[in-house]
């Protein structure tokens, strides 16, 4: 059975004939120890047809469908041109020898075609790959590494794209960050209490907290300048007037130790470091706050930004917290305590990061584990919906929060929850209404603009048409008294309106070229004069 190889290089297709390759003397030893000779491989493969790509965009298509498995009509086309036809009803004396076995399986399904991927056919290959630019006389050594290069580049940028709105790497680093920022602002802040506190001591329990505290101790220098002209300022900086009196008066009776000037200069340096870390804090989380509404909104809005963040985290991704099942996303991050539990044999742990929503701590000790379940069937749904939907909304999250503070009244009180089923339903009818009030509002802008335009023009064309109109007015009085007892006569035959009233004849206003309003006066003075005639 003859042997043809596919081989699909960064320049186009190539397809190459194997020469004397009988199924007993496949050794792939033999292939190994003749692919360095291009002399003995040049007599068993021979190149049959070559089909290069017509552009770079069309060499990453083919590239992204064989990494894929996916035969190409470009790809079908050129075996079917240069391969033996085979009858029909009758096997094929050939086969195809593929890298990608998943090529190679729908090339068979599709084409009829047999193929094979083995060891001794990746050897052939390998060869074919490493003599590659000498089987083709027309293509260089550099253009071929050009392709490579050019099409390895665009292969990578293709792979990594990503929505920038929904990039979860960002909120991956930040609450790494977040974490690392509370750790290093804890240290410090414990740093600054000691250092400040030999020369005022008292101000620890007054103070509580360790921005405040950075705060007060950069602002109060020497607590022997300390007075009550001090107060106001103290009490912006604290909040509370009865503290910032509290302080001055603690000044004056303080125990420590006097502290030279350069000291005090360098303690003022290192609790600004820690009022503008803690500041930059603030600011971290709120970015962290707004990327997750863009990236998981419904399992932000359901175990919160930061228990949310922390799953993706230690996830990787969200699509890989999304593929896992809700038992895994149960315990995880307590891996260590259940690899334990496993070789010593003793209980699972219940919960790992899910424990630091609010949700487990409401619950009693005895549901704690039911409720981590619970919760975590929930945010497995939430994390599918955020990754795989293409609508950005917090319905769901919503409504799957609403699910577990019932379950927390049904163990507390015994209150039946709602079924999944009519949840789901609610709030996909909730996210079609949106949808259509986003539709009906767009239209809407629309044909507010179009009726400004025609408004406007239909204004300019009345005031062009008021000026001509002037100047035929007189012509079109003597028609309308012509015209007016047939009117009259008409009026009559129907009765007045359709509600049966009559109708009553205004006295028409005619204007001049000077802007001076005409009542009917000219037939007034019209029937005199016929009736003088009479």
């Amino acid at each position: 059975m003859a042997l043809y190889l596919l081989f699909e290089s960064a320049s186009g297709y190539a397809l190459f004939h194997a020469y004397g390759m009988d199924e007993i003397a496949q050794d792939t030893q033999a292939v190994r120890d003749s692919i360095v000779d291009l002399n003995r491989f040049g007599q068993v493969v021979k190149l049959t047809a070559f089909s290069p790509f017509s552009s770079a965009i069309d060499a990453l298509n083919q590239c992204n469908a064989v990494s894929e498995g996916i035969m190409t009509e470009e790809l079908r086309n050129f075996l079917e041109l240069n391969l033996p036809k085979v009858k029909e009803g009758k096997k094929a004396k050939f086969s195809v020898g593929v890298a990608e076995p998943k090529v190679g399986s729908q090339i068979s399904e599709v084409t009829k075609i047999p193929c094979q991927s083995n060891e001794f056919v990746l050897e052939l290959l390998r060869g074919v790959r490493l003599h590659f630019d000498k089987f083709i006389k027309e293509l260089k050594p550099t253009d071929l590494e050009k392709a490579q290069l050019g099409l390895g580049h665009s292969y990578s940028r293709a792979k990594v794209k990503f929505n920038v709105n929904r990039v979860d790497n960002m909120v991956i680093q930040a609450i790494f960050l977040l974490d690392t920022l509370d750790k290093d602002i804890n240290s410090f802040s414990m740093r600054v209490r000691e250092w400040y506190g030999y020369h005022f001591p008292e101000l620890v329990k007054i103070v509580n907290d360790n921005y405040i505290y950075a705060k007060i101790a950069k602002f109060v220098e020497d607590k022997s300048h300390l007075s009550e002209t001090h107060i106001p300022a103290l009490a912006d900086i604290v909040g509370d007037e009865d503290k910032a009196k509290d302080i001055v008066e603690a000044a004056k009776a303080s125990m420590g130790q006097d502290i030279s000037p350069i000291d005090l200069i360098n303690v003022q340096q290192f609790a600004q470091r820690v009022i503008n870390l803690s500041e930059y804090r603030k600011k971290l989380y709120d970015y962290l706050v707004t990327k997750m509404s863009d990236i998981a909104p419904n399992l932000a809005s359901l175990i919160g930004e930061v228990v949310g963040a922390r799953l993706i985290s230690h996830a990787g991704s969200l699509t890989n917290l999304a593929k896992c099942p809700a038992s895994t996303l149960q315990i995880l991050g307590a891996e260590k305590a259940l690899f334990r539990a496993l070789k010593t044999r003793g209980n699972t742990p219940k919960y790992g990061l899910i424990f630091h929503s609010s949700f487990i701590g409401r619950a009693s000790s005895r549901n704690k584990g039911r409720m981590a379940r619970y919760l975590a069937n929930k945010c497995s749904i939430a994390s599918r919906i955020d990754c795989f939907s293409e609508t950005n909304t917090t319905v769901f999250g919503e409504k799957l929060r609403e699910q577990v503070e019932e379950r927390l009244d049904f163990y507390d009180k015994g209150v039946a929850p709602r079924k999944n089923l009519d949840v789901m339903k609610a709030a996909l009818e909730s996210v079609t209404q949106e949808d259509g009030k986003k539709k009906e509002e767009t239209p809407a802008k629309k044909s507010k603009k179009k009726k400004t335009k025609g408004e406007a023009d239909d204004g300019e064309v009345m005031d062009v048409d008021i000026a001509a109109d002037l100047g035929t007015e007189k012509k079109k009085k003597k028609k309308h008294k012509l015209e007016q007892p047939d009117e009259d006569m008409t009026e009559a035959a129907n009765g007045g309106d359709q509600n049966g009233t009559p109708k009553k004849k205004k006295k028409k206003h005619e204007k001049d070229e000077d802007g001076d309003v005409k009542m009917g006066t000219e037939s007034k003075k019209k029937k005199k004069k016929s009736k003088s005639d009479e």
